[in-house]
């Protein structure tokens, strides 16, 4: 993916927007909360992150008064046009919700037009709630890509491969071959919006399968995605096959390495958490799903401890229900308390790194977004602290995450673009898109 290029510190661009009056959070390792804060933007890039106020004339000004100054978060791991199954298969386990419920709703309700609306309700729905980039995993991608040029929104957009009849790919032998073509049409088209795959699994993806998508992502320089250990008995079933775990498999076979994501990591023993560091893959935690679905709960503190690369996601809508990564970040702090009986674990600052930061590292973006610096992409949003459940203000990384949620966001800025000021969308049309997904829905609602 694209990589930053630095601006000319002897004749940088112009400013063009300023966002100041709140406490700047830069999330550079370090670094201590700016009061007063004021961030200059020019062309699409973050010039200065001082402290103290300007009174600039005839340039574009957002308000921060009262607010927290943070980088955009990154949803690391969702499927966004999912959001027209939200509620529609709750309370199963996972085998009888995936096999009896959603792949067949996918199979009879998804087309271009229901992913683009789809894809536009679930942008809409991470605008509003603080996520700037996203990576997104479906079916249908073109579509999806179209949406999110639209949105202004930062993403990875990578199309699903499956080693069965999916949405759009009736003959599995051809995933590999729709894959590549999916590149080959949007690779270079956008700086901003980005294509790649997502393998479906290990257990649903062969290893021709898995090689073949790790050979073509890598000729194309995108990292490859897939749903890693997320369940007991898919751990068993490829043990069962293969007479390996796992991340030993993926290793076997030559998929494992620094261009590989996971997402979920639930089932993971030590040998694995070690050879995942190891080899430097990189993982996505997503826990609100994974408690929903009753997967179990991955062990981040000891993937972090271990030094893997660790972002935060929020699966999709179908397993939520929703994308608000503020209330993702409250989960994840306290399953990891809960889970290591240790209240010191995933403390609020480690928690929202691994929502910026993290997550911009994880999706190969780190020297382009995740923190507040001169030359960085000025991808960032402002929360409105001034509510009563977030006032009185101690500590701003733990009323982010313990107090905060996706309604307090009041800007979002992507690439120097608002997206949202004062809650007010400034790219997309919320009554448009929520109608449509609404007739979208009807026959969904009828079986």
């Amino acid at each position: 993916m694209s990589q930053s290029q630095p601006f000319d510190p002897i004749d940088p661009p112009s400013v063009d927007l300023i966002i100041q009056g709140g406490i700047i959070l830069t999330m550079v390792e370090g670094s201590r909360p700016v009061e007063q804060g004021c961030v200059r933007i020019g062309a699409g890039r973050i010039l200065s992150v001082d402290q103290g106020e300007i009174r600039p004339a005839g340039l574009k000004t957002l308000d921060a008064r009262n607010g927290i100054i943070l980088p955009g978060l990154v949803n690391a791991h969702t499927h966004t046009a999912m959001t027209l199954f939200r509620g529609f298969a709750d309370d199963l386990p996972l085998t009888l919700w995936l096999f009896e419920k959603i792949f067949p709703a996918e199979a009879r309700f998804l087309n271009p037009e229901t992913v683009y609306w789809g894809t536009l309700l679930g942008c809409l729905e991470m605008i509003a709630s603080g996520t700037t980039c996203v990576s997104d995993g479906y079916f249908f991608q073109d579509a999806a890509m179209e949406a999110f040029m639209k949105s202004g929104l930062r993403a990875l957009v990578a199309q699903g491969v499956i080693d069965f009849p999916a949405p759009g790919i009736e003959r599995p032998e051809e995933n590999l071959l729709m894959g590549r073509s999916f590149l080959e049409r949007w690779a270079g088209s956008s700086r901003r919006v980005t294509p790649g795959l997502f393998c479906h699994s290990p257990v649903t993806c062969s290893e021709k399968t898995l090689r073949g998508a790790m050979e073509i992502s890598r000729e194309f320089g995108v990292p490859l995605q897939t749903h890693l250990s997320e369940t007991t008995a898919e751990v068993e079933e490829l043990v069962s096959r293969t007479k390996e775990r796992p991340v030993f498999y993926l290793d076997h076979i030559g998929v494992l390495g620094d261009d590989l994501i996971g997402a979920h990591g639930i089932h993971l023993d030590e040998d694995e958490i070690r050879l995942l560091a190891d080899r430097g893959a990189r993982l996505v935690h997503v826990p609100e799903s994974n408690m929903k679905l009753a997967s179990g709960t991955a062990r981040v503190q000891d993937l972090l401890d271990a030094g893997v690369r660790v972002g935060l996601g929020t699966d999709g809508c179908a397993s939520n229900n929703n994308l608000d990564l503020l209330e993702e970040m409250d989960t994840a702090a306290k399953a990891a308390k809960l889970f290591g009986g240790d209240p010191t674990h995933l403390g609020a600052e480690a928690t929202l790194r691994m929502a910026t930061v993290g997550g911009a590292s994880v999706l190969g973006l780190d020297e382009d977004i995740g923190t507040l610096e001169p030359g960085k992409r000025a991808d960032l949003i402002v929360v409105d602290v001034n509510q009563p459940h977030l006032q009185p203000l101690y500590n701003p990384y733990s009323t982010l995450v313990y107090s905060a949620t996706g309604a307090d966001v009041r800007h979002a800025v992507v690439n120097g673009k608002v997206l949202m000021e004062d809650r007010r969308f400034t790219t997309l049309d919320p009554d448009e898109i929520m109608s449509r997904v609404n007739s979208i829905a009807e026959p969904i609602r009828g079986g």
